[in-house]
């Protein structure tokens, strides 16, 4: 845990002695989530691709029930208790969370879609491509024909998740 003396605060140029311990819990709060959010996204587990297809569904709905993730799936439909077992299975994996919601609940993920993405591209890179962003683009650039255009957009991209991937490691 981190600690952060709370017995004086800096006023003026002096040392006062009394406390500001509201503004910096409120820091400390702050920090251990943050800490919290990096260190789980190091440790994020793969989905197969049943979760990944629920996950789709929470990221399009935001919060929403098993039966309304039921109701955004592709036919043939699985059960509902399949729904509802894979949906506790990614909160086990802590990509989901829920609150009450009447008799039920209502799910939610609390990864971010594109956090996701991230390290997922980086284990496909790592896995197919020998970790070469270059073979990956050479590959798809070949073979779907991609034009001049979306490969400037696609490489601003990927340099813009580099640099916050290097301020994330930091």
């Amino acid at each position: 845990m981190i600690e952060i003396s709370t017995e004086y605060r800096v006023s003026s140029g002096e040392i006062s002695d009394k406390p500001v311990s509201s503004l910096i819990k409120n820091y400390q709060i702050l920090i251990l989530i943050l800490v919290s959010q990096i260190s789980h996204l190091r440790k994020m587990k793969e989905l197969t691709k049943a979760e990944e297809q629920i996950m789709h569904v929470l990221w399009k709905q935001g919060k929403t029930t098993v039966k309304e993730i039921l109701d955004e799936l592709p036919e043939p439909k699985p059960a509902i208790n399949t729904v509802s077992t894979i949906v506790r299975i990614l909160e086990k994996k802590e990509f989901v969370d829920h609150e009450p919601f009447g008799r039920g609940y209502k799910y939610f993920p609390i990864i971010d879609k594109k956090a996701y993405t991230r390290r997922f591209l980086k284990t496909v890179v790592g896995s197919y491509f020998g970790n070469s962003f270059k073979d990956m683009v050479s590959f798809f650039a070949k073979e779907n024909r991609m034009d001049l255009k979306d490969f400037e957009e696609m490489m601003n991209e990927i340099k813009d998740d580099l640099k916050e991937d290097k301020s994330l490691d930091k």
